[in-house]
């Protein structure tokens, strides 16, 4: 037993006590005082965990949102992921709107802690942040590229009992890896991509590109197409987006080809705005008379997203790729002191297109899809034509009964009328454009004129036919153009205007 001398008194005890709160009440004073606001979070919190460190079996993994100059696409993909976990009783947290984005963002905000659970284990994340010297570095969003000033470092604090760690690097980091990106996917706005006017300035890390929103409201469910047309090309999609192992086990580059061929007004433009709809892929738009050559139509290539759909509209009228004496024609153009035809796309080949659709370049990327328009594919190259190149041929045809009624829900909200079947028996026997068609339909609000100006317009389209038609037949005798695909059984030739869907190997 202590002798009393040996006890501290309990006045000395309370007077120690007393003054150590004092000197630590002291301590956070002058902090407050001369540590800068944004520094005191971020000073405690590692205070804290200094000291936790020797009585914890805690360990911390830290997420650096750049690594060296470049994004990290951990911290970018932890982000986006930890927006899902914020919970109702967060009492902060940051919003953004960016411009040429359609949704609210929600976000952690800095020095703040959220809790997640993967496979029955709870994490710790902290977002943590601290002011740096000026610093340039490379710009995260594609549509700026370049690089941008910081003068602040981020980084997420992942925290967790040190027998995870296996656990942590070889499931839950690849869960948040996938789970972001089907985030991205879902919450992306999709973009229409065009060339830029001043794409050849700015060195050649810069990109060619520009974007805008794409918000045409065409789905698979308004277009004025065959259903059985639109339920192959639909399943076709869903069985390309769903075969990456089998594309990379057969040794074929993920990719597929579309042309899309037929009249005017038929509705190609739209087919692709539901195609992007459907798989919400952005849209790259190819003009090929602004390419000098194919070195430049191979950097364009490489320099799309994945997931993305790149169309070369009226191919047969931009260059000359029916013509296989390419070779003779360019030698036989000015061209400037760079090597370049001044006629402008005059420069690419058919061989370079052709490397361009299914050659080495093709293959730097994933799925993606080349869709490729033409009113005359009798012009086109059949080296052009063939699978694994243009995979699936699409015949858009002139409206067709059943194309009619689409039009008419759509324009007009109704299925039925007593003046169908007047309007489904001329459209039967004339070829009038889906467009045509609707813009008849745009005249009135009120379905009995609409309907009634349209039978008007279809008789007198009629009457002008009948007096042209044996020079029309002259023309067309050689041509399918504005004609679906034939088969002749029996003799019987008789045209029916359907949509047609030739399918390649997938």
């Amino acid at each position: 037993m202590l002798s009393n001398t040996q006890m501290p008194s309990l006045k000395t005890v309370v007077s120690t006590a007393a003054s150590a709160a004092a000197t630590a009440m002291v301590i956070r004073s002058v902090a407050r005082d001369l540590i800068p606001r944004e520094f005191q979070s971020y000073f405690f919190l590692k205070l804290r965990g200094l000291l936790s460190g020797y009585f914890s079996n805690q360990v911390t993994m830290i997420v650096e949102e750049y690594d060296g100059l470049y994004p990290n696409q951990l911290f970018q993909s932890a982000e986006l992921y930890l927006a899902t976990v914020i919970r109702p009783d967060t009492r902060r947290f940051r919003v953004t709107k960016p411009e040429k984005q359609k949704q609210i963002m929600v976000w952690m905000e800095k020095n703040e802690e959220v809790s997640d659970e993967f496979c029955g284990v709870r994490f710790r994340w902290r977002l943590m942040s601290h002011q740096v010297p000026a610093k340039h570095v490379a710009n995260p969003d594609d549509s700026f590229p370049g690089s941008t000033l910081k003068t602040e470092v981020r980084f997420f604090e992942l925290v967790f009992h040190k027998k995870l760690k296996d656990k942590v690097i070889n499931e839950y980091l690849p869960h948040i890896l996938e789970k972001s990106k089907i985030l991205k996917e879902e919450n992306r706005t999709l973009k229409l991509w065009t060339l830029k006017n001043d794409r050849m300035m700015g060195g050649p890390r810069r990109n060619p590109w520009n974007s805008v929103n794409l918000d045409h409201p065409a789905t698979f469910d308004t277009l004025a197409m065959e259903a059985d047309a639109k339920k192959t090309v639909m399943e076709d999609l869903q069985r390309f987006v769903k075969r990456k192992d089998f594309y990379r086990r057969v040794g074929k580059a993920w990719k597929r080809g579309y042309l899309l061929f037929g009249p005017p007004g038929t509705g190609k433009s739209s087919l692709i705005a539901a195609m992007a709809n459907y798989l919400n892929f952005d849209v790259y738009d190819l003009e090929l008379t602004d390419i000098r050559g194919n070195s430049q139509l191979r950097d364009l290539l490489i320099s799309t997203a994945n997931r993305s759909i790149l169309v070369v509209e009226d191919i047969d009228c931009t260059i000359e790729l029916q013509d296989r004496k390419v070779a003779a024609l360019k030698a036989a153009r000015p061209m400037d002191p760079f090597g370049h035809s001044v006629h402008g796309s005059a420069g690419i080949t058919l061989s370079g297109m052709l490397n361009f659709i299914d050659g080495l370049w093709s293959s730097c990327g994933d799925e993606r899809i080349i869709i490729f328009t033409t009113n005359h594919k009798e012009k086109l190259d059949a080296a052009l034509l063939r699978p694994g190149r243009m995979d699936v041929h699409i015949h858009m045809s002139y409206c067709t009964p059943c194309g009619f009624k689409m039009l008419a829900k759509n324009y007009l909200r109704i299925t039925e009328h007593p003046l169908f079947s007047d309007i489904e028996l001329l459209i039967g026997t004339k070829k009038v454009s889906p467009a045509e068609v609707g813009e008849q339909l745009m005249k009135s609000e009120e379905a009995e004129v609409a309907l009634r100006g349209l039978v008007e317009f279809l008789e007198a389209k009629k009457e002008i036919e009948e007096v042209k038609d044996g020079e029309v037949e002259e023309k067309e005798s050689g041509s399918s153009e504005g004609v679906t695909q034939v088969e002749k059984k029996g003799g019987n030739e008789e045209v029916t205007s359907v949509s047609r869907v030739i399918l390649g190997t997938p």
